[in-house]
């Protein structure tokens, strides 16, 4: 079955033409580089001894199993789009599907190699709280990413959307936090732990029963410039900030995710947006997996809130005000004391005051299902 066709036209068939002098090389690599994706090693031998004991004839077989043939996937609406390329909705092998196709398809033998080892980092997660990754299509003009397919959109559209409030309940909107930190906590524990680094609502997307998944950082559709070009909001920012700072008196009202070597991630490559970025991050200091925790308070602020983070400041006022100032966003009175407590926590100046997402979970569980219910007594809520 043949898949529909995509209209690369204007800049798209500009960027498709930029291709193909490329095209050749990495259709001509070698099945042996894949292998070397997997394992990381720079170069190995014809027949060689691997990790685990597994020979590269096996882990070839293992890469190949992440490939999804371009033809197996039918087209149907375009669900997303921006300088990254388009993301549709698919049909593969009867199951619904997301297709992130990769504008850029201009990629160097070293772009595609890594391109090829985040595509293997990314089918070792598994949780039902993570999005689940599919396979990927290898082949130019069409490299894409293939991950399931989330019917109610990200957690940012349905927040704050006219109506959430009756349809999202403070129950719900608690649920959904313990799946933010169920998802986040899974990553944190693998070894070595994974670093999001983009851990925001509009990467969070939702399922027709209201379960709420991570986007792994890899899956972002915006972080596939990554492999074209490395952006990086700092130099953005960095720019003007200086005259943001000595200007902001007071608050009127993208890299990739990398696997946590044994020391501190340097920001200079993080990737993010100003409204849900940690200030140590902002500021351009080393971090780790507790900027994700600070992240993940804001997303606890909008889910009880329901408003939408900064709203009133631009992203380089967003920089001056949290990484610079100390500012943090205002926190209603009326919200549950328990449940403010845990967003200060998260968003504690110095990374390691902020709590494990072992221990979020941990609060979140105590406000959902209380220890010891009273009788006549109505459960936790977000409100007091």
């Amino acid at each position: 079955m043949n898949s529909k066709q995509i209209d690369r036209t204007g800049p798209e068939r500009n960027n498709l033409v930029q291709f193909r002098s490329n095209t050749n090389e990495i259709s001509k690599l070698p099945r042996q580089l894949k292998v070397n994706c997997i394992s990381g090693l720079d170069s190995i031998s014809e027949g060689s001894q691997l990790v685990s004991g597994k020979t590269s004839d096996e882990l070839s077989l293992d890469v190949e199993d992440l490939d999804i043939p371009w033809s197996d996937l039918v087209l149907k609406e375009r669900i997303g789009a921006g300088s990254f390329g388009t993301v549709h909705r698919a049909d593969w092998h009867g199951s619904d599907v997301a297709v992130k196709i990769l504008m850029e398809q201009d990629f160097h033998a070293e772009h595609f190699k890594e391109f090829l080892r985040e595509v293997a980092i990314m089918k070792r997660l598994r949780h039902p709280n993570i999005v689940l990754f599919m396979g990927a299509v290898t082949q130019p003009p069409n490299l894409s990413i293939v991950t399931e397919y989330l019917s109610r959109g990200s957690l940012y559209r349905l927040l704050h959307k006219s109506g959430a409030r009756e349809v999202l309940d403070e129950r719900r909107r608690l649920s959904m936090a313990y799946d933010v930190a169920k998802g986040m906590n899974y990553l944190h524990k693998r070894n070595p732990p994974i670093v999001h680094r983009d851990l925001k609502s509009p990467n969070l997307l939702v399922d027709k029963k209201y379960t709420v998944k991570v986007v792994s950082h890899w899956q972002c559709s915006q972080n596939f410039d990554h492999f074209v070009e490395q952006f990086e909001i700092n130099r953005l920012l960095m720019s003007i900030l200086h005259d943001e700072v000595a200007n902001f008196s007071t608050v009127c009202d993208f890299g990739l995710s990398r696997l946590k070597a044994n020391t501190f991630l340097s920001s200079k490559s993080a990737a993010g947006t100003p409204e849900w970025m940690a200030p140590e991050v902002l500021c351009d200091e080393p971090s780790n997996e507790k900027s994700d925790v600070y992240s993940f308070g804001v997303i606890l602020w909008e889910l009880a809130t329901l408003q939408q983070p900064w709203s009133n400041l631009n992203p380089a006022q967003v920089a001056a005000a949290v990484g610079f100032k100390g500012k943090r966003l205002e926190i209603p009175r009326d919200l549950n004391p328990q449940v403010v407590a845990l967003i200060e926590s998260c968003w504690a100046n110095e990374p390691w005051k902020r709590p494990s997402f072992s221990s979020v979970m941990e609060s979140l569980r105590s406000l959902i299902k209380p220890p010891t219910p009273q009788p006549g007594l109505a459960g936790m809520t977000l409100l007091a």
